[in-house]
C-alpha cells in the first residue's frame, strides 16, 4: 500500500467506516485506527501488534462535547481538557451509565480519551464512527536498541511487513518530529493522578491544576 497525501483524509474516513484500518501521521508517531466498534478490526491491531487485550486503544474524541456525552468529567478532568485539548493529552474517564453495548471494549471501562490535533482529529470529525488508535509498533518493544513507534513512512511500511497487518489506506505526513507520547492522567476519581509523562509536562498539568500530580 503506498502513503497517500494528507489533503486524501476522506478516503481513510470511509475506509474506517467500511471496517478497514488506516494510519495516519501525528507530530508524535504515526497512528494505526479502526472504529472502535467493529471488533474485528480493532482485534486486527492487538493481534498485529502483539499487545495484551487488557491494554486498551485510545479513543479519539472529536470534541469535548462529544466526550461528555459518553464520560463522566469531574471537574479536573474539564479542567485539563479545557486547557489542553486538542492536543497530546489522553484522560483516563469512567463511561456514563450506557447501554453495555455502547462501550467500546476495545478502549477498556474505564476509558481512554484523547481529543488530537492534526490529521489524527480531523478523521475523528470527519468518521461517522468513533475512532480508536494506538501506536504503529509492537506492543512492549521498548528494548535498549528499540527504535519506538513509526515516525516515518519507511517506518510504518517496516511495521507492516514485519506482522502482516493490512492498511487500507496510509496517509503520507512526512517525518514525526516530536517523537513522543501523549501525557496520560487518571481522571476515573475526583483527584486527577498521574499515569503516563509525555509531551505535556507534569509542571503544565500541576499549573492548569493549581496543584501538585500525584503518581
Amino acid at each position: 500500500m503506498q502513503p497517500i497525501p494528507p489533503d486524501q483524509l476522506n478516503r481513510a474516513a470511509r475506509a474506517l467506516e467500511a471496517g478497514e484500518l488506516v494510519i495516519v501521521p501525528t507530530s508524535r508517531w504515526y497512528m494505526i485506527c479502526a472504529d472502535a466498534t467493529n471488533t474485528r478490526a480493532c482485534r486486527t491491531i492487538f493481534e498485529g501488534k502483539q499487545r495484551s487485550p487488557g491494554k486498551s486503544l485510545v479513543l479519539v474524541t472529536p470534541s469535548l462535547a462529544d466526550c461528555e456525552q459518553c464520560f463522566v468529567l469531574s471537574d479536573e478532568a474539564r479542567g485539563l481538557a479545557d486547557a489542553f485539548w486538542p492536543g497530546d493529552l489522553a484522560l483516563l474517564l469512567p463511561w456514563r451509565d450506557l447501554d453495555e453495548g455502547a462501550r467500546y471494549s476495545a478502549v477498556g471501562s474505564p476509558a481512554l480519551v484523547t481529543n488530537a490535533r492534526g490529521a489524527l482529529g480531523a478523521l475523528a470529525s470527519l468518521t461517522r464512527t468513533p475512532v480508536a488508535a494506538t501506536t504503529v509498533n509492537i506492543s512492549g518493544d521498548a528494548g535498549i536498541d528499540a527504535r519506538g513507534p513509526a515516525i516515518s513512512p519507511e517506518e510504518v511500511a517496516d511495521f507492516l511487513g514485519l506482522t502482516g497487518v493490512k492498511a487500507t489506506v496510509i496517509l503520507d505526513g512526512g517525518v514525526c518530529p516530536a517523537a513522543n507520547h501523549l501525557t496520560i492522567i487518571d481522571c476515573s476519581t475526583a483527584h486527577a493522578r498521574l499515569i503516563r509523562t509525555g509531551l505535556v509536562h507534569e509542571r503544565a498539568i500541576a499549573a492548569a491544576l493549581g496543584r501538585g500530580i500525584p503518581a
